[in-house]
């Protein structure tokens, strides 16, 4: 490459020699950007009428690029163009590629007034933007499978815990629907992403904008974009939207993992509340007998990869000046492998979930378990005017009478209810049932039947109104 621009490279005309092997080896990006090619080549295209109406391209040449890319973007997704040795990145790849059908004077000229610092800065938020739309219709889906899985289990009841211990009774439609207003607050956490997302560096040269009098607005609305960067040193540089997708994909993967933990503790025999379809869960090498999670262990696993996928580009941004430095490289792998994670997760997750079967009887049979209506007891004593402080104490000491004697609430006897507290009249039974407890949370948010039904409504028309955005 010694004293003008090697082949595959956009640089080299002031160098004395080529890069060294080791150099080549470590600056080599096209094993992992090779994906940005529809990117680039929409790009090149918009920036080269941006050239034409500046009077840099004439309209005959311009029609000339746009029908080579054009055929360049149908070998690519056919699979007859791919990378060379020679090429250093997706950028001087196509460059080379396109040089090589319409020659290099016409090929060569569209560089002139764009960097690979603005380029690969749009090129990111535009990859991020189409994945945005693939997670979010995958969300979608799968809250809707949650709702419908909601419905299936009628009004069920189940322990509801805290400290993973017995805490109260809810619905298990109650628990399925606590699942899907996660994903719900994932997809608008997206789409308020996409404001900011939808600011194009395009323009902004290698960090002080472009000289020869190209519209950046104009590629830009080209490109799907709302808006140019009002700072080119800025629009080069910065990575905030990168890190803030990535965040979102660890969240994704946070309330994913808490679900499929659910499922593997659930799914045990120990407590046998959930069954695994054959379809969707593996079997042991050495033992006949085992049917394993793994869909959700994966989840489970993936997500501290989603995690560190964030925190090491949060690592790599903390000290960079302004403007570019390639350190930013290293957005695109851990970028390209969260979106990779949370499209193969989602799928086989929602595959999980439609096809689990709830053990609804031995779940409702474990509701009361636990002393879990203790708490409806001491809102009963509330009901008859013992404070709480107090009613807390008496039923407090309820269950430490249970314990000692081996049985549950409503097995006490009449006089020893009284012997604890005269406060703790017969009448206190009538708050010691599932149902009685279930029914008593009738406000909003509760696990009363009415109001989780009201909340799957709430649910189901939110989800339509997101899938119309």
């Amino acid at each position: 490459m010694a004293g003008h621009t090697g082949e595959g490279s956009l640089w080299g005309g002031r160098f004395s020699a080529g890069p060294d092997e080791a150099l080549a080896r470590l600056s080599k990006s096209t094993h992992f950007d090779w994906r940005l090619v529809p990117y680039d080549l929409d790009a090149t295209a918009a920036h080269a009428r941006a050239l034409c109406s500046a009077g840099h391209l004439s309209t005959e040449d311009l029609a000339t690029v746009v029908a080579a890319l054009a055929t360049i973007r149908e070998d690519f997704h056919e699979g007859r163009v791919q990378p060379s040795d020679v090429d250093e990145d997706v950028h001087g790849a196509l460059e080379r590629i396109l040089i090589g059908r319409i020659g290099e004077t016409l090929g060569g000229s569209l560089r002139a007034g764009r960097s690979r610092n603005d380029q690969i800065a749009t090129f990111v938020r535009m990859y991020a933007r189409d994945s945005a739309r693939s997670i979010r219709t995958h969300l979608l889906e799968f809250a809707r499978i949650i709702i419908q899985r909601s419905e299936d289990v009628g009004d069920a009841a189940m322990p509801g815990r805290t400290h993973f211990q017995h805490a109260q009774p809810v619905l298990v439609a109650h628990y399925l629907l606590a699942h899907a207003w996660p994903l719900v607050r994932d997809i608008q956490r997206l789409d308020d992403w996409a404001s900011r997302n939808g600011v194009s560096p395009y323009g902004g040269g290698a960090l002080a904008g472009g000289g020869l009098s190209l519209d950046p607005e104009a590629i830009a609305h080209e490109l799907g974009f709302d808006a140019v960067s009002p700072n080119s040193l800025d629009g080069t540089s910065s990575r905030d939207v990168v890190t803030e997708f990535m965040y979102i994909a660890a969240q994704i993967g946070i309330d994913l993992s808490r679900l499929a933990e659910e499922v593997i503790i659930y799914s045990s025999a120990e407590f046998s509340y959930m069954t695994l379809d054959d379809a969707f869960a593996t079997g042991s090498s050495m033992m006949p007998q085992k049917k394993n999670p793994d869909i959700a262990e994966l989840t489970r696993g993936k997500s501290g990869r989603l995690i560190g996928n964030l925190t090491g580009l949060l690592a790599t941004l903390k000290g960079l000046p302004l403007a570019y430095n390639r350190d930013l490289q290293e957005d695109k792998e851990p970028l390209f492998d969260s979106v990779d994670t949370l499209l193969l997760i989602l799928p086989a997750m929602a595959g999980l979930m439609s096809s689990l079967q709830f053990n609804l009887d031995q779940m409702h049979a474990n509701a009361a378990a636990g002393f879990s209506l203790a708490t409806d007891v001491a809102d009963h004593l509330v009901r008859t005017g013992v404070p709480f402080r107090e009613a807390h104490e008496i039923v407090g000491e309820l269950v430490a009478h249970c314990e000692r004697q081996g049985i549950e609430l409503h097995e006490v006897s009449d006089e020893q209810l009284a012997g604890i507290s005269p406060d703790l009249t017969p009448d206190v039974r009538n708050s010691m049932s599932v149902e009685f407890s279930l029914g008593a949370k009738g406000g909003v948010g509760g696990t009363a039947a009415h109001q989780v039904a009201a909340q799957r409504s709430e649910l189901s028309a939110l989800i339509q109104l997101l899938d119309r955005d």
